[in-house]
C-alpha cells in the first residue's frame, strides 16, 4: 500500500493506494480556498502555515481508516510549488517515513497530472498500452499549461509550453478582472453558460502549427481594454457574453495546438488533466478532437483533477522509474 502526500500549493491531501486491489482504500483532501479568497490569491506564507495545521488531522482520520502499519511506501510531492508548502509536505512523509520505517520517495507533482487520467485503468494490461501509448497529455492548470509526448514507460518529452502565463492563471486574473470571487474560473464558467462565445473576439497568440507555444498574457491586457472601453450598463447587460467569449479564446487555443501536434505526431490517445480540466466547455471539445481522430480520449475523474494525494500515490505505484530517492523539495523542478 502506497500513502500519497501532497501539498505543492493550497490542498493538503493524503491518500492510501492499495496496489494489489487496484484502488483508494484512503482519500482526503483540506482545501484552504476560503482562507485565500479573502486575498483574491494564494498567499504562500498562509498556504504553509496550514499545511501545518492540516496534516496531523488528516493524519488522525486517515489512522482510523487504514492501519498506517500496513503501509509498505510513502510517496511525496518534491515540486514543482511554493516552497514553504513543498517543504511540510516532505516534512511529513520524512517523519512517518522514520518513524514507519518505510521507503520515501519522491514523485514529479506534473507526472502525477499526467497520469492522473488513467487513474482507475488496469495500466498492467500490454493491451491497454499497446492501445494508447505515445499519449498526447494536455496539461492546463494555474501554474502551468503544456503539452506532453508520453511513451510506454511513462516518459514525458514536452512539445509545447506557455511562454508566460497557464491558461488557469489566465481564467483566474481574467475573473478577477470582472470582479469574481477567487477562484475565477468555476464563477466565469457559470456566467459563460448563458453567454454568446462569439460576442468578442480576443486575440490568440502563436496560432500557426509552426509556433507550438501557448501565451495568455495578451489576453488578459486585450480584456482589460475592453472592460475600459464599455459602458457600466453595457458591461451589465453583456457581462455573461464576455465571460463566454473569454473562456472560449483560452479553450480553443488549447484545443487548437493540441489537434496541431496531433497532426505532426503518431499518437494512440489524447488525454487532459489539471484543475482547467474541470471546465466543461474544454473537456467536451477534447473528447470531440478524440472522437474527431478516431483515437482514445482519456479524461480524468472530477475529483482529481485539482491537486491531490491520490494522483502522487497512484504516479508511485506504475511509475516507479521516474520517482527519486533524493527527499527534498525542488520548487523549480522540471519535468
Amino acid at each position: 500500500m502506497i500513502l500519497g502526500v501532497e501539498s505543492s500549493c493550497d490542498d493538503t491531501s493524503l491518500a492510501v493506494f492499495g496496489e494489489l486491489a487496484g484502488r483508494f482504500l484512503y482519500e482526503k483532501s483540506s482545501s484552504q480556498g476560503d482562507l485565500h479568497a479573502q486575498y483574491g490569491g494564494v498567499v504562500p506564507q498562509l498556504a504553509a502555515r496550514e499545511h501545518l495545521r492540516n496534516f496531523p488531522i488528516l493524519l488522525e482520520d486517515l489512522k482510523r481508516r487504514v492501519p498506517l502499519a500496513e503501509v509498505t511506501k510513502i510517496a511525496v510531492t518534491c515540486g514543482p510549488g511554493l516552497p514553504g508548502s513543498l517543504a511540510a509536505g516532505v516534512a511529513c512523509a520524512e517523519s512517518l517515513g522514520l518513524i514507519l520505517r518505510r521507503e520515501v520517495v519522491g514523485v514529479h507533482h506534473l507526472r502525477g497530472h499526467i497520469l492522473s487520467p488513467f487513474i482507475g485503468k488496469n495500466l498492467q494490461k500490454n493491451d491497454f498500452r499497446a492501445e494508447n501509448f505515445p499519449h498526447l497529455s494536455l496539461l492546463a492548470s494555474g501554474g502551468n499549461t503544456f503539452l506532453a509526448a508520453v511513451d510506454a514507460d511513462f516518459s514525458a518529452r514536452i512539445i509545447a509550453r506557455t511562454v508566460d502565463d497557464a491558461a488557469g492563471e489566465a481564467i483566474d486574473k481574467g475573473a478577477k478582472l470582472l470582479g469574481l470571487k477567487y477562484p475565477g474560473g468555476p464563477e466565469m464558467e457559470r456566467f459563460a453558460a448563458a453567454g454568446n462565445a462569439q460576442f468578442f473576439k480576443f486575440p490568440q497568440a502563436f496560432t500557426r502549427a509552426d509556433e507550438m507555444v501557448f501565451s495568455f498574457s495578451g489576453l488578459k491586457t486585450s480584456l482589460r481594454y475592453l472592460l475600459e472601453k464599455l459602458s457600466a450598463g453595457e458591461l451589465r447587460r453583456h457581462f455573461s457574453d464576455i465571460c463566454a467569449s473569454y473562456q472560449f479564446a483560452v479553450v480553443d487555443i488549447l484545443v487548437k495546438k493540441m489537434k496541431q501536434a496531433m497532426n505532426q505526431g503518431n499518437f494512440r490517445s489524447i488525454g487532459l488533466s489539471g484543475g482547467v480540466a474541470n471546465n466543461r466547455l474544454l473537456r467536451e471539445r477534447v473528447g470531440n478532437l478524440g472522437e474527431e481522430k478516431k483515437i482514445m480520449c482519456h479524461l480524468p475523474i472530477l475529483k482529481y483533477t485539482g491537486d491531490n494525494a491520490s494522483m502522487i500515490a497512484f504516479a508511485a505505484a506504475v511509475d516507479g522509474p521516474h520517482t527519486t530517492k533524493i527527499i527534498d523539495f525542488q520548487p523549480n523542478w522540471q519535468l
